[in-house]
């Protein structure tokens, strides 16, 4: 786990696994086995998790492939 600095963790926008669904058009499910997987870092609130939109947008650009 990468330590985050207070300002990293207070400025961060963090987003719910139903939003991050979302935006890459998955199910739920296939966020929380991401999550489990150990593919997205997540932190636990509660019950529930979430997740840093910069996480998102880093996993997301590493797995972009130029199509063509």
């Amino acid at each position: 786990m990468i330590p985050l600095s207070s300002d990293d963790a207070t400025s961060a926008r963090y987003l719910t696994v139903r939003e991050v669904a979302g935006t890459l058009r998955v199910s739920n499910m296939t966020v929380y086995r991401l999550i489990n997987a150990g593919d997205l870092p997540a932190v636990r609130v509660g019950k529930s998790f979430r997740l840093r939109e910069d996480d998102v947008n880093r996993y997301l650009s590493d797995r972009y492939t130029q199509a063509g």
